[in-house]
């Protein structure tokens, strides 16, 4: 059985092997070992019983080390936890409007429900009367 074997450098040997214990060949060939690598056929990892196809592309995949993590977990959720809890005020809230509705609000507000009085108009921030 002969396969091809891409190694993480990029170079892509050509082995040739029997079907039974070609797993152990070709780490033996290319002098890998199972701790610091293992194989890949399309996406799957192989395992010493599983069966490949003649003429098949195996790549050796480099083990990360892994279980290290930055700060510790003892501090999980701190700022949550010590931020005080503020209950929502359901009394007399009212939504404000927006878009459409805002925009009629204020044309009824300026144009519909004007009072023509005496003297100089008033602007909206006018507090004339509020004394």
């Amino acid at each position: 059985m002969q396969i091809f074997v891409r190694q993480p450098s990029g170079v892509t040997d050509v082995l040739d092997l029997e079907e039974g214990a070609w797993y152990d060949a070709v780490l033996a060939g290319l002098n890998l070992d199972t701790e610091t690598c293992y194989l890949t056929s399309g996406g799957a990892v192989l395992s010493p019983d599983s069966h490949i196809q003649d003429l098949a592309t195996v790549e050796v995949q480099g083990r990360v080390v892994g279980g290290k993590v930055h700060g510790s977990l003892a501090r999980a959720g701190k700022v949550r936890n010590q931020t005080p809890k503020v209950e929502k005020n359901t009394e007399g809230a009212k939504k404000k409007l927006a878009g459409r509705a805002k925009r009629r609000e204020q044309y009824t507000k300026r144009f519909v429900n004007v009072v023509v009085g005496p003297g100089k108009k008033r602007g909206p921030n006018s507090n004339a009367d509020k004394k």
